[in-house]
Order: structure tokens, then sequence, then C-alpha cells
């Protein structure tokens, strides 16, 4: 059953060279960074661009915004604890939050499949309103496209968020040194399994909810905490933790060293995991971010998370270290070591 399971769920491990886009290149790991690299960067070139964080900073007039764009798939369109509505909305203003922004504006696309019922549309735009109401933001314009029955998957969302940059307040990253600590603000894996468990149907030993939030709140809460001292913001969503610690650690030429038995993993997930041979650190979150901070400030910004309902679950999970540069380990509580790479294909796909 479970090789049954996992065969319809995950992409197959992809080999090295392509002639056409495979479903791995959607992955966030490192296929979507050669697709990224060979065909879209050689064409649209820009410094804002070649950055690659969650937003790019510009500026308008005498005004620094950040801009970020992102498209959901999500399948299927509604799960426990949200939505395709809900989950464009939070994924895009988590992005400008990322980059030390203040949300402020979305523009809205949609791409309706011929035969979708009103009731689920009314439903799912409905949401996205609740969602942007509790992030504080307005959606200000948008788009309509149908296409055939068949030819969409129900609907498709992009969304652009725009947020005020802080000079005072710049995470990127590339700007983690040596000996900063890394903090992830909440338990890992919940949204892709929850996802999963959805789309085919398992139960599992706990009831799951997607951790699908707004993280600007809790953002601020790091920044007050740590007087505007994060090096850098990432949240975890395709690839997981696994794939945005790699981003981090190839941008800032450091190494990252993970602590196994510090990583807040549900039971409910772990055992998931096991039961369909998954790894959590590349299953997708959308309800946390991993934070680097100065060793000094490490336990203030802690607490600090951990005050807020956004961050209750926060650890302690690793250090950034100049040895092995580019590359993420993890200690096992055996006392032995693992490299923790980006995965070639995707383990869950169609997961946001």
């Amino acid at each position: 059953m479970t090789a049954t399971i996992i065969g319809s769920v995950s992409c197959p491990i992809p080999v090295t060279d392509h002639d056409r886009v495979v479903l791995g290149h959607g992955s966030g790991g490192k296929l979507s960074a050669a697709l990224l690299k060979q065909h879209f960067l050689p064409h649209l070139q820009s410094d804002a661009l070649r950055q690659l964080g969650d937003g790019a900073v510009v500026s308008a007039g005498n005004a620094r915004v950040v801009l970020s764009t992102d498209t959901f798939v999500v399948n299927p369109l509604e799960f426990p604890g949200g939505d395709i509505g809900t989950l464009a909305v939070n994924g895009t203003v988590n992005d400008l939050a990322m980059m030390g922004a203040t949300p402020c504006y979305l523009t809205v696309g949609f791409i309706i499949e011929e035969g979708l019922a009103f009731e689920t549309l009314d439903r799912i735009v409905a949401s996205m309103a609740r969602a942007a109401s509790v992030a504080g933001v307005q959606v200000v314009t948008g788009d309509t496209k149908v296409v055939e029955h068949g030819k969409g998957d129900g609907l498709f969302i992009n969304t652009t968020g725009l947020g005020l940059a802080d000079s005072d307040f710049s995470p990127s990253p590339d700007g983690v040194r040596p000996g900063d600590v890394v903090l992830v603000s909440g338990a890992i894996g919940i949204h892709g399994i929850t996802i999963l468990s959805a789309r085919e149907g398992l139960e599992f030993e706990a009831d799951l909810e997607s951790d699908t939030a707004c993280l600007h709140p809790l953002v601020q809460a790091l920044r007050r905490a740590t007087d505007n001292s994060v090096a850098a913001l990432r949240d975890p969503t395709r690839g997981g933790v696994a794939s945005a610690l790699n981003e981090i650690s190839a941008a800032s030429r450091v190494g990252i060293v993970l602590e196994e038995s510090a990583l807040p993993i549900p039971a409910a997930v772990a055992g998931a995991c096991e039961m369909l041979g998954l790894d959590p650190l590349y299953v997708a979150n959308e309800g946390n971010f991993v934070a680097f901070v100065p060793p000094h400030l490490a336990d203030v910004a802690l607490d600090a998370l951990r005050n807020h309902p956004l961050g209750r679950g926060a650890q302690r999970i690793g250090v950034a270290v100049s040895d092995h540069p580019g590359m993420v380990v993890m200690r096992t509580p055996l006392g032995g070591t693992r490299i923790v790479d980006m995965l070639p294909g995707d383990q869950l796909p169609r997961i946001c």
C-alpha cells in the first residue's frame, strides 16, 4: 500500500537532462533552480531579479517598495484549515514580510475552469477577503480568465503583492554570517501532510489542519525583540525547511549545522512521513518561517516568537558556520552527521 501511495503523489527522480518541462521543475528544488538559471534568467535580466529573494526591492519615485508575485495551483482547492484563496493571500503577504516589508496591496488573477460551481468560487473569494482583512491588505485590481473544461483543474490563482520597504529592517538571503543562530517559528511539515491527506483520502492518528497564516505580525515581534538585527528570513513553502536553508546557505556562502533532536516535527507529521517514505524537512509549510539572528540575541528572539500566538512552537534548530560554505548538514542524536541537500524533484507536487 505504501508504495502505491507514494507512486501517486511524488514526482519521479529526474534525470540530469530534459528537452521539456517535467513536474519536478516546480518543486522548489534543484530542477526549479535549473529552470530559472537556464531558461529565464538569460532572457529576463535585472539587478532585482538576480537576487532571487522572496520579493524584489525597487524604487518608485522617492519610495522604496517590495514586489512579490506567486501563482497557486493547490489540489484540492479546499482542505482542512484553508483553501486556495486563503493560501494565495497569506503566501504573497508572507513573501513581502520575509523581505522586511509591510504588506499593503494585492492584485489577483483568476484562471477559472469551465464547470467550476459558483458555490465553490464564492466560498473561495469570500475566504480571500477574510484573509486579506486579517492581513491588513487591500485587493486593488485583478483579472479573470475562463478556460475550457479539462484545461484548468478547477481554479488557479495568481497574486502580486506590494509592500513598503524599511531601510532599518532589511533581512536578506545573503546577510547571514558565521555564528548566526537558526530559528524556526513553528512546527514543521503540517501543511504538506494536510494537503496529502485531503488529496489521497488518508487518515492519520491525529487530525491535521494546514498552518496557513499571515506571518507579518510575528515578523514584527521578532524585529522589535532584536532591534532590527535579523540577518535573513525565509518561509519554507515548496521544498520545505531543507530547501529554504540551502538557498540561504548558498547565497550567504556559509555552512549550516542543524540539530535533528531540536526540530519541531509533530508526531502526526513524523508518523505520516515514516509511513509514506517522506522526509519532513522537505515537506511544505505555510505558517512558519526560518530566521537567522546574532548569537547574543538568540534567546530574546526565541522568547519573542514563543510569546506570540503564531510562534508558540518556535525552536532553535542550528547555527551558521564558516566550514563547508553552501552546504547544510545535520547532527543526529547518535552523534553522526548527514548532508541535507536540495531535492532534485518534488516529494509532494501541487501543495501550494
